[in-house]
């Protein structure tokens, strides 16, 4: 069962990761057009930086499940890396549950806000005035596949740890 949990979150934090990476390329092509236009033609796009913004909280929010999957987050590496790999197994099954802790928290609080924001209407404090909801939406779920991959891992970490690793 905890293997079919873990194949199943990782294949779809694959998948919504890899996704995510061309996030960056569109926000890349917003800013050009931004750019153009207010240079070249004379007319400032007043949506471009908001919407670039929103597209770069996009690409964190649901590539930093990815990230952690495939070990490229920050870490510090001081002692870390002398250790053996049952070790460091026991050490970021320890460190994820505070992680889990946090996100669960931050998870709750996107929900909230996300509520909010969908019965209340809530609209961004500028001229462009978009609508808050879906980046909302965005956020909480990044933070809830961020979640499902913590528990990934740190299923994974145990099985390290009693010295059969989950493949």
């Amino acid at each position: 069962m905890a293997q079919l949990f873990v194949r199943y979150v990782d294949a779809l934090n694959y998948r919504v990761g890899r996704v995510a990476m061309y996030l960056f390329f569109i926000m890349g092509a917003i800013l050009l057009a931004s750019t153009i236009s207010r240079l070249v033609i004379g007319i400032p796009i007043n949506w471009a930086l908001e919407m670039s913004q929103f597209l770069l909280s996009a690409y964190y929010l649901l590539g930093g499940a990815y990230a952690l999957q495939i070990d490229q987050h920050v870490r510090m590496d001081l002692f870390y890396s002398r250790l053996s790999a049952r070790r460091r197994a026991v050490t970021d099954a320890i460190t994820i549950l505070f992680v889990i802790f946090y996100l669960a928290v931050l998870f709750g609080g996107g929900l909230s806000s996300t509520n909010y924001a969908i019965v209340y209407g809530q609209k961004n404090y500028t001229a462009w005035a978009p609508p808050l909801w879906p980046i909302k939406v965005v956020m909480t779920t990044g933070i809830f596949l961020m979640l499902l991959q913590l528990i990934s891992t740190f299923i994974k970490d145990v099985a390290i740890a009693r010295g059969k690793p989950i493949a």
